[in-house]
């Protein structure tokens, strides 16, 4: 994973969001998802495997557009690489692991169906306020026991502390994901926006959420692991 490049563009971005109320975790040039016909994402089966994205604000499609955020636009990529598969939005902007860890329960009991896969990615949140990386953890791998629990396979999407918390807080909280991920044995997609935030292009003028087009780059990275990490004859 490539994070050295990263930080010190975030730097002025985690500043800001300390300082205002946290939408937390979109303008746009076109969209992966535009690049699959309206046609393939209206093929897509009522009875197609569910993946449920539970995330939030970079799950939640923060200032996109209805079909720009990361689940119409992973949908969309898994269409046209002839994956068919329901993925649902369940990202809430805001969100920390706290609060992800109440609602987990009720967005699995509601769903339409039992997920073939879970993406899970939360924390960004946690970190931007400077909550205690234990808290994190513990609240990532209550989640991941109730998935495993419920026998829902999960990709877990990981997140990397900017660099205004300290070399302490960053060797605390780094190392989450991928611990917890072979703990559970969970597939991981290490830093959720790697590629992207480094890139101006790819950001919002928040310099914390992709724009379509960063969601577009994050699919990329995505699609391929979540067509592996689906159940054999999903």
């Amino acid at each position: 994973m490539k994070t050295a490049g990263w930080r010190s563009a975030w730097i002025y971005g985690c500043v800001l969001a300390l300082c205002q109320p946290l939408a937390a975790c979109g303008d746009a040039a076109a969209p992966a998802a535009k690049q699959a016909t309206k046609a393939q994402a209206s093929a897509v089966p009522a009875d197609a495997p569910l993946v449920i994205a539970f995330g939030d604000s970079l799950y939640a499609g923060y200032r996109l557009g209805p079909k720009e955020g990361l689940a119409p636009q992973l949908q969309a990529a898994l269409a046209a690489d002839g994956v068919a598969a329901r993925v649902q939005n369940a990202g809430v902007s805001g969100d920390t692991t706290a609060a992800g860890r109440q609602r987990l329960a009720f967005v699995l009991d509601h769903a339409a169906s039992k997920p073939a896969l879970v993406l899970l990615g939360l924390g960004g949140n946690d970190m931007l306020r400077g909550i205690d990386a234990a808290e994190t953890r513990a609240n990532l791998d209550a989640m991941l026991a109730e998935l495993k629990r419920r026998d829902i396979p999960v990709l877990l999407t990981g997140m990397v502390a900017a660099p205004n918390l300290g070399a302490d807080y960053a060797k605390a909280f780094d190392p989450i994901y991928s611990e917890l991920a072979t703990q559970y044995g969970a597939s991981l997609y290490p830093f959720i926006l790697d590629n992207v935030v480094t890139d101006p292009s790819l950001m919002l003028d928040d310099h914390i959420h992709p724009n379509a087009k960063g969601v577009g780059v994050i699919v990329q990275g995505l699609a391929p692991l979540v067509e592996e990490a689906l159940p054999e004859g999903e």
